[in-house]
C-alpha cells in the first residue's frame, strides 16, 4: 500500500554522532535522501548546484521566503540558508523519505510549518559531556579553540531536547542506529503516513455487506 513520505530532523550537539547515525540510515535504506538546501552564498570549488545546495541570489532567497516557500531559514555568517519546501512537498506525496540535518531553531520551523504532521523529530544526545569532548577530539579536525566553542554551545543545543518526538542517547552507536531505525519503521506506520486506508477500509465494508 502507498504510503506518504516523511520528514526526518535528526539534531544533535556537534560529537553526539548525528552525522554517523545519519549515513548509517541511509545506508541501511538507500531511498532516504537528504534535503538539499538553498544558500546566498558562493559556490565552492567542487559544489554543484541542485546536488550540494541551491546557489541563489539574495533577492530570490527573501523572496521565497516572503512567499512561504521555504520550511525553515537562518542567516549565518552573512549568508542565508534554508530549505526549499516545494521538492520536499513533492517527495512526501511521492512516498519519499526526505532527512534534514538542522539544528533545533530549523526543526521549530519545521515543526510549525504545514507539513507538520509528516514531521519525525528525533533529537540525539551523548551519554556525557566528558564523553561528547573526548569524540571532538578524537576526531583531530578542529582546533582547541574551536572545541571550546563547540563545548560552550553544546548545552544550548542539548536545552531544546524536550521538544523532539525521540530521544536516544548514543552510548552505543550500534545500539543507537537499532533504536533509530525501529522509529522509523513504526512512524511509517501510522495512519496518517497510510492515505490508502480509507480506500482499503471501504472496500472491505463493501465486500463485508455484499457477504450478508
Amino acid at each position: 500500500m502507498k504510503r506518504r513520505g516523511l520528514l526526518i530532523i535528526l539534531s544533535s550537539p556537534s560529537g553526539a554522532g548525528k552525522s554517523t547515525l545519519a549515513r548509517r540510515l541511509r545506508a541501511w535504506d538507500g531511498d532516504i535522501r537528504f534535503s538539499v538546501s538553498a544558500t546566498t552564498r558562493a559556490p565552492r570549488d567542487g559544489e554543484v548546484d541542485g546536488k550540494d545546495y541551491h546557489f541563489i541570489d539574495e533577492p530570490a532567497f527573501k523572496r521565497m521566503v516572503r512567499d512561504g516557500e521555504m520550511l525553515e531559514h537562518a542567516h549565518v555568517f552573512g549568508n542565508f540558508y534554508g530549505s526549499p519546501s516545494g521538492p520536499v512537498q513533492r517527495a512526501i506525496e511521492a512516498g519519499e523519505d526526505v532527512l534534514f540535518d538542522i539544528d533545533w531553531q530549523g526543526a521549530q520551523q519545521i515543526a510549525n510549518s504545514p507539513l507538520a504532521p509528516h514531521v519525525l523529530s528525533i533529537f540525539v544526545l551523548p551519554p556525557s559531556i566528558s564523553e561528547l569532548r573526548r569524540r571532538l577530539e578524537s576526531r583531530g579536525q578542529d582546533s582547541e579553540e574551536i572545541i571550546a566553542k563547540r563545548m560552550t554551545r553544546s548545552w544550548d543545543e542539548i536545552s531544546h531536547w524536550d521538544s523532539y518526538d525521540y530521544v536516544l542517547v548514543n552510548d552505543d552507536l550500534d545500539v543507537a542506529e537499532e533504536r533509530l531505525r525501529t522509529i522509523l519503521t513504526a512512524e511509517r506506520l501510522r495512519r496518517i503516513q497510510q492515505p490508502g486506508l480509507l480506500d482499503h477500509v471501504r472496500a472491505l465494508q463493501s465486500e463485508f455487506e455484499a457477504e450478508q
